[in-house]
């Protein structure tokens, strides 16, 4: 009777197996974990498609395009964070390079040394990236625009601009050390934009994981009433995302120019889709309030190497955003599913 019923207890799982199948269960499914798996299938699907994607010349080159995507996409994280959008980033980047192009050719005609007159250029650069972002953060907060409005409106003025100051053609004449800083690599694969590019992440994941700024962006996405509430002061709060995401445009339009040694007015077309698209597939939700910086790391890479593999194979400019938009679509459909399932 007695071996009957202890034949009929359940096994035990000890509690140091339970805990480490939860481990490894948990890892499994987190959203890092799926999106690499995501980045090695594609990367697979690419090579055998053609050989010459899986090697360290291609994946320099990834590497190079995915630092400005990146760049935009960590703006954009904030600002969807918050709620918001921002489809100004892109146009922003284009603006921002050339202005860069224009200051570092006039000063450096006038007799000043190179590397003042990158520096010059840099200052500029930066000082009009920063503008647009607040003149975002004025339209949003004080004439009370949508943001999709309002970036949609000063997209259409810094594309403008960029024409009208460059009458639609490249602004060449670059120091040979604007090109040193954007082509030099390390490793054959590392560059000092890419350098940069890192820094900036890190940063923006202490900033959002670890301070009250990060803190306030998430409530802000979560409830901006309760936020208002709680004392924060909102618009204040989103000028300087605003302006933030303004400035990391404008160091994209910066590694651009470095990387081909001219300003060009085509520089930036698309990069608010591109942006977008690294944000959502990297778990960013556009209801705001969701996301970590982390997963737009994966998902600007894999941006990137979409966009690199597509042009590899040989797919024309305007088709490859068909490509984005849909990886768009895809990435917001999939969230969608996981909410209502939640």
């Amino acid at each position: 009777m007695t071996d009957l019923k202890e034949s009929r207890m359940p096994l035990q799982t000890s509690p140091i197996q339970t805990s480490r199948g939860e481990r490894w269960k948990e890892i499994a499914t987190r959203q890092e974990t799926l999106l690499l798996a995501v980045f090695a299938v594609m990367v697979l699907i690419f090579s055998l498609i053609n050989p010459r994607y899986f090697s360290t010349a291609a994946f320099g080159n990834i590497l190079q395009d995915f630092g400005p995507v990146m760049l935009m996409a960590i703006g954009q994280t904030f600002v969807i964070i918050t709620g918001g959008i921002d489809l100004s980033v892109g146009a922003v980047l284009g603006l921002s390079g050339v202005s860069a192009a224009l200051a570092i050719r006039a000063t450096t005609e006038s007799g000043m040394d190179p590397m003042l007159s990158i520096t010059v250029g840099v200052a500029t650069a930066l000082a009009v990236g920063v503008l647009v972002g607040i003149i975002n953060g004025l339209l949003i907060t004080r004439v009370k625009l949508a943001p999709f409005i309002a970036t949609l409106a000063t997209m259409g003025a810094c594309m403008g601009t960029t024409l009208v100051v460059t009458g639609g053609v490249q602004i060449a004449g670059a120091p040979r050390e604007v090109v040193l800083i954007g082509n030099t690599r390390f490793f054959d694969i590392i560059t000092i934009p890419l350098i940069v590019v890192f820094v900036a992440l890190i940063i923006a994941w202490l900033a959002l994981s670890r301070t009250r700024f990060g803190r306030w962006t998430y409530a802000i996405g979560s409830n901006g009433f309760a936020a208002r509430v709680a004392g924060i002061n909102v618009n204040k709060h989103l000028m300087k995302v605003y302006a933030l995401t303004g400035l990391l445009a404008a160091i994209a339009g910066l590694f651009v120019y470095f990387r081909l040694g001219s300003g060009s007015p085509a520089s930036g077309r698309g990069g608010e889709l591109q942006s977008i698209a690294a944000a959502v597939i990297g778990g960013i939700s556009l209801m705001g309030g969701v996301g970590r910086v982390t997963g737009v790391m994966l998902g600007a890479l894999i941006t990137a190497s979409v966009l690199s593999g597509l042009i590899l194979i040989g797919v024309e400019p305007n088709a490859q955003q068909i490509v984005v938009g849909a990886l768009i679509a895809f990435a917001v459909a999939v969230q969608s599913i996981g909410r209502n399932r939640n």
